[in-house]
Order: C-alpha cells, then structure tokens, then sequence
C-alpha cells in the first residue's frame, strides 16, 4: 500500500487519484458484468433468450418460475425446488433490486438473475441449515471445542474474562473450557489461567453468560470442561451454583457413569459438565511416569527431551502427556488432590468422566466395556501417539471422546493444524479462539457444515470396524473418489473499502490463492493471475482438485492485493467443507482475519464434482 498523502474522488463513473499533489489519474468504473456461463445459463433456461423454447439473443429472455426451478434443479443440482419456491425466490430478489413491494413483473432478465446468483443467502456455497443425523452418540460427532474460552488475548498476561465466553457461544461453540481456582480469601472461585499473570473473573459471571448466551447461536448442547483446583467446600460450591444459575438446562444422568454417550438430539438445550471425577485426585500417579528421570520437565524442555522410551499404547501416551507437557490448566488433574470428605453432589453433576487409562489400548477396552469417558492430549503427544499407534487412536474415539489441546509454549495464543485429529476421529480440538490465523480459519471452516450448529457428524469411515475388528488406517494411501474443478470472479471490495486502501494510485490489483486442506494425499495449492487495476475481478479459471477423502478436505480460498513494494494486502479468505459444497455457481462470501463475514465482497464460484 502506498505511503503518500493521497486523496480521491470520484464522479462520472470515474475515480481519481492524485500523485505527489501534481499529477491526475483517472480510472473508468467498469460496472460488474455476467460471465459467459453465467450468460449459457440464463439462455438456456429463460424464455424468449435463446431457451426454454424460446428465441432471442442471449440477454433479451425472462425467467420465470418453472425456467428457475428448472435451472436449480438441473444446473445447481438443487433437488426438492418447488415453483413455488423459485417464485419467492424471484420476489425476493425483485424487491430487492427494484426496492417495490407489489410485483408487476413475475421473472428475472439477465441483470436480476446475474444479482440472484451474488445473493449469497439465496445461493450459499453449503446448505444453512441441520441435515445431518444428530441421534448418534457424541462420541460420533466433531465438536466446536474452546481451550481457554476465558482468556482475551495471550496465555501469560491477558485479561480473564465472561466477553470471549459469550463471542465464542455466539459464533457456534459448544464445548467452553473454564480453569477453576480459589480467589485470595479461599472463600469463592474465579477463573484464570493459574501461575500466570492474568487477570481473574468471577465463576459467577462466566456461568451466567453461559446461561444467557448458550443457545444463541445453535440448541444442541454445551460442554462445560472443567480444570478445578478447588477444595472439597469450594467444588461443592461449584455444584450450588451450577445447579442454581442452570436450573432445568443442566444434564446430568442418574448412574455415576455412562455405558455410552447420549445424543445431541436428546439434548436440545442442555448444558453438561466434563471433569475428573474427585475420587481420582486420590489415585496415585501412573508407574510409568514414576520411572521417568525427568518427571518434573516443564513443557517446553520437554519438546526437547530425546524420545528414548518406547510408548507403544494410546494409553501410556496420555499418561507421558498428563504429566509432562499439559499447560498449567491441564496439569492439574496430576498435582491436585481432592479431600476425602469430598461431597457427592459436585461429582453427581459430572456426565462426561475425564481420566487417565491404566493400562494398555486393549486392556482398558476390556475393561471399560460398560464405561465411557474423556481424555486429553496435547498436540505434540498426538503427534507422536499418530505415528506410531494411528488405529488405536482411532479404534479409541469410535465410543471415547478425545480432547486435543494446544502445547503449552503457545503463549500468543496461536493454534495448530487441526487435520491430523480429525482425521483420527479426535472429537474435540480445543482452539484459542480470540485470536486469528490460517489454522482458526480451518476450524471456522469445518463447524460451518451441518448449519453451523456446532457438531459435525464424523465420516463413515472413521466408525466402522471390518470382519477382524480392523479399523480406517489414516496412513494408507486410497484412490482418488471423485475431483473438484472451481472457477471464480469477485465483487464488493469497493463497498467495504475506500478507493484508496489496497493503492494510493491506482484501482487494486487482485489474485486469489486457493488450498485444498486434508489428508496429506489431498493437500494442494493453487494461484490465479494477477487482474491489473479493477475493482471487479474476472479470474475465469479453472482448477481441478483429484481427492482421496473428500469427506475430511477443506477448501480454504484467500484473495491477495499484489502490491511490489511492500507485502501484499488482504483482501478477505473463507474455507468451506468440501463435503458440503453445493455444485453449480455458488456466492461465496469472504471474511475479514478475524472470521468476522464481510458486508458486501464475495466470489461467484462453479463447483463441478467428477
């Protein structure tokens, strides 16, 4: 971006940009125009346009509401279009583009149906709404995960807080992580990151907003992880309050434990508790930590630390991690210890047990038939436990749920890439959510499938077990299942932008990259040409992307501002679930660093599956 002073004006049809205060460049608005598919399309199914039995040039037919429903049937792969429903669908855009209330015209021309298709409410890239099967057990769905739901900025310094809690709830979160601490006098609970720096809030505050702001945004339920370091009177205050501030919205069943999950279906707003059972702050620290020499290593010197141990098991990982690499809100399950005069009621409110196994993958599944439970691991341990154990962690999250967490080094608050959980069927992977980055725009991208409610059903794959109990292998290399080809133009950066913001001199000269994320088989990288000085830009390629998994990629776009002095400017991004594509030409709208949807920029996009 240019560091003069500038100014800019703009008048018939034109911008002008000024250079040093002496010289005068002026630049044509050229107003957006329809593609040639765009253009096919309205012929083809438009009356009097050259289709829908019709003749006429390609711009001159109307659309009615059989030639739309024919269009979204066939060329949209639209199934179930009433007429009656084409025809809302053309009010709705004659309203908007004529700003009248009684219709005298009943069809699109080929400007009205050019905006349709921009319309990104009534041509999403992904359907809006629930359409997947939410009567499964938990363990069978991805799950919009917070980690430090609390915190407003960095781990170490940040203020603590009820605000991120609320903005996380807001945006479709549904597991909500809180770190439970005493305050000075010993006689109440706050919530911060402890043996830092933070700033604490009142439990108090963060349950209520919980309360408030629970199912603003989706009614399936919320999960509450708790990381108490609380006394036994404290935890019993705990319960008191929960069960005053939730009332009828907190679950919890009528057995100390679950043979298996229930459903987000039978949950409709309900709030739910996960935590470690009191009695298990009594239980001594696993054997095979006791025989480590360097048992008291903090996070960081262990991301340094040899691997001379030979941990074979899913279970002996987490143990390794409980001990030696949780940050400081996981690592108390293994330094605090609870009192034996513990009251019930607080474990009593616990549906989903958090615990460490004792024993190796196939032990604890014996054991554990009638039993199931949450655990944790950090992102580094996973990992380890990935390349060497892939399928026990799979086998494990079939009826288990697994929580991944982010290292403890990460004090900015930064992410990891979240594909290798998921694509282990790790159903919680808890991100900080207040910052922004190419990993948080992954996991945007993955909960806005299903509607964005928050839980995301796992592939079929990852639940079935074959004739000898063999489960999927992420590590295997499968055939390409099908092909996604996409082509693009844009529009609305001169809504949301002055004229002046990508250059001081001249209009902006857009590129768009596009990334297909998933298994490593899958994972691509793609670039457009440069469009010199428009505001509207007409890439009007096509790529094509062989998939192995479709039902894991995502595909993550983000529109640069070349620029040759200095850094290329942002110019908006989205990612979207591959799975959930809509074929056809799609809006598509962008969205700021920060996730937050644009007012007016989108891309007008063709997806085509082979």
């Amino acid at each position: 971006m240019g560091k003069e002073k500038k100014t800019e004006s703009h008048s018939n049809g034109s911008y002008n940009y000024k250079m040093f205060k002496c010289f005068n460049r002026k630049f044509k608005i050229n107003e957006v125009q329809p593609t040639n598919d765009v253009r096919d399309a309205f012929c083809k199914f438009s009356v009097g346009g050259g289709g829908g039995g019709g003749d006429g040039d390609r711009s001159s037919g109307v659309m009615g509401a059989e030639q739309l429903c024919s269009f979204l049937d066939d060329h949209q792969v639209h199934s179930v279009t009433t007429v009656a429903e084409a025809q809302r669908l053309i009010d709705e855009v004659i309203r908007r583009r004529h700003h009248v209330t009684r219709f005298t015209r009943h069809g699109l021309d080929l400007d009205d149906f050019f905006n349709f298709l921009f319309y990104d409410d009534l041509n999403p890239p992904i359907k809006s709404h629930v359409h997947q099967d939410m009567t499964a057990p938990l363990s069978h769905y991805f799950i919009y995960t917070g980690h430090n739901s609390y915190l407003t900025g960095n781990q170490l310094s940040s203020d603590c807080s009820e605000v991120p809690v609320i903005k996380a709830l807001q945006r479709g979160v549904r597991v909500i992580e809180l770190d439970l601490w005493p305050n000075s006098t010993g006689t109440d609970i706050n919530v911060l990151h402890g043996r830092t720096l933070t700033t604490p809030v009142p439990l108090i505050k963060c349950l209520k907003s919980i309360r408030d702001y629970a199912f603003s945004s989706s009614p399936y339920p919320v999960i509450i992880t708790l990381e108490d370091h609380l006394t036994a009177d404290l935890q019993a205050k705990v319960a008191e309050m929960a069960t005053k501030i939730f009332g009828q919205m907190l679950y919890y069943p009528e057995s100390d434990s679950l043979e298996e999950f229930p459903s987000p279906a039978s949950l409709l707003h309900r709030i739910i508790i996960s935590t470690k059972p009191p009695k298990e702050y009594l239980e001594s620290r696993n054997p095979l930590v006791k025989q480590k020499d360097n048992s008291n290593v903090s996070p960081s010197s262990e991301e340094e630390t040899p691997e001379k141990e030979e941990i074979q098991t899913l279970e002996s990982m987490l143990s390794y991690d409980d001990y030696e690499t949780k940050s400081d809100s996981d690592q108390q399950e293994e330094e605090e210890e609870a009192s034996e005069e513990q009251k019930p009621v607080y474990k009593r409110l616990i549906t989903i047990h958090a615990g460490k196994p004792k024993g190796s993958v196939k032990e604890e599944m014996k054991v554990a038939v009638d039993k199931v439970r949450r655990l944790s691991l950090s992102e580094q341990e996973l990992d380890r436990t990935c390349s060497s154990n892939s399928q026990d962690v799979v086998r494990f999250t079939q009826k288990n749920l697994l929580r991944i967490y982010p290292k403890g080094t990460r004090i900015n608050s930064s992410n990891y890439k979240p594909l290798i959980g998921w694509t282990h069927g790790a159903q919680m992977i808890a991100f900080n959510m207040q910052g922004y980055g190419k990993s948080l725009w992954m996991m945007h991208g993955m909960f806005r499938a299903n509607g964005g409610c928050g839980y995301v059903k796992k592939p079929n794959f990852l639940m079935k077990k074959g004739f000898h109990e063999e489960v999927f292998d992420p590590r295997k290399k499968l055939p390409v299942k099908e092909t996604l080809k996409a082509m693009y133009m844009g529009d609305g950066w001169r809504l949301d932008f002055s004229h002046t913001h990508f250059d001081a001199y001249s209009p902006p000269d857009f590129y768009t990259k596009m990334f297909i994320v998933g298994v490593p088989a899958d994972n691509a990288k793609r670039k457009t040409k440069i469009i010199e000085d428009n505001w509207y830009p007409i890439w009007d390629e096509e790529f094509s992307f062989p998939l192995t998994v479709p039902e894991l990629a995502l595909l993550r776009i983000e529109v640069r501002e070349y620029d040759m002095s200095e850094k290329d400017d942002f110019g908006g991004q989205t990612c979207l679930p591959v799975s959930e594509l809509r074929p056809g030409i799609r809006s598509v709208p962008l969205y700021d660093k920060k996730g937050e949807k644009m007012k007016s920029v989108r891309l007008l996009m063709r997806f085509i599956f082979e």
